[in-house]
């Protein structure tokens, strides 16, 4: 098939402005693994009863990675968690990793399900917290998160959601990169979900008035259809200032997957938004300004000038 003249431009377009993309346009290594470093602080909270922070982790067979993620929760000393761990059915020896942490998990189940979405639905369905949110499997948190989440939302009754920077990790949960982002621009979710999915918090009002479930339509996409309904129903989300969530790359992820399984569904959820599924270049054009922002800061970062723990 014939190369169109648009598609010729858009190539050396993209070509002479690599510099400026920032990395997390891109998933793989951006440099040598190194130890993750406790990029965490500890935050005092400004109330004696905090809010309760209800955390769903969905798995199915990753019990290589499942025990960092059930610690890096444990290991936010936060006084008010409930965990749920959704477990698909795993073969591996995931059970028994869930049945060692049984007596600080809140619920879990190990039963056939029809995806993440439906897990996820199982878990949100049985969690009473103020404050909710999801954690994959093979992902993490950083320490300090929960308390710093609950301190912003308690200064902040108006804010429905937050998030914040990511760090990458390998398999064997050495740094390889990290997603520096702007703060929050609601234009921006009609043309890309940018927003890294284990450092979202949400507060229950807003899970509610966004509709109060995953939609199990969705194999790949469910967070950013989350994101848009969100968006739809006034919710006000914020880029809070520091590092949140460690995401692991490996082979086996649903996100190295991306072109087999999310194309279609992110063209289904801008014709949801825009009334078209709009070409990639034009994508590209209307993420174009944040894309800069996002890599002003980068190298702003990486000279020193400006720093997020």
């Amino acid at each position: 098939m014939p190369v169109s003249t648009t598609d010729r431009i858009v190539s050396f377009i993209g070509r002479k402005t690599r510099f400026l993309r920032p990395s997390f346009l891109y998933y793989g290594p951006q440099y040598s693994p190194r130890p993750v470093k406790n990029t965490g602080c500890p935050v005092l909270l400004s109330e004696k009863d905090p809010p309760l922070i209800s955390v769903v982790i969905p798995s199915y067979n990753q019990g290589e990675f499942l025990e960092s993620a059930i610690r890096s929760i444990l290991d936010q000393h936060y006084p008010r968690i409930q965990m749920l761990v959704v477990d698909g059915g795993s073969t591996d020896d995931s059970v028994d990793i869930i049945k060692r942490y049984s007596s600080d998990i809140d619920w879990w189940c190990c039963e056939p399900d029809n995806g993440q979405a439906h897990a996820l639905n199982k878990g949100f369905d049985r969690s009473r917290g103020e404050i909710m949110a999801w954690l994959n499997a093979d992902d993490a948190l950083i320490s300090g998160t929960f308390s710093r989440i609950a301190c912003y939302m308690q200064e902040r009754p108006d804010v429905g959601l937050v998030y914040g920077h990511r760090i990458l990790i390998d398999r064997a949960g050495n740094e390889i990169g990290r997603w520096i982002l702007p703060p929050h621009d609601d234009r921006v979710l009609m043309w890309a979900d940018l927003i890294p999915q284990e450092t979202m918090f949400w507060r229950r009002w807003a899970w509610e008035k966004a509709g109060n479930r995953i939609d199990d339509t969705f194999r790949f996409a469910m967070d950013w259809d989350l994101l848009l309904r969100f968006r739809a129903s006034g919710a006000k989300m914020v880029r809070l200032p520091f590092f949140m969530g460690l995401f692991r790359v490996h082979s086996g992820q649903k996100t190295a997957k991306m072109e087999e399984l999310g194309y279609e569904e992110m063209d289904r959820l801008r014709a949801s938004v825009r009334g078209y599924a709009p070409a990639r270049y034009r994508v590209a054009m209307g993420l174009a300004p944040y894309l800069l922002k996002a890599r002003c800061l980068e190298l702003l970062c990486r000279a020193g000038l400006i720093k997020y723990d």
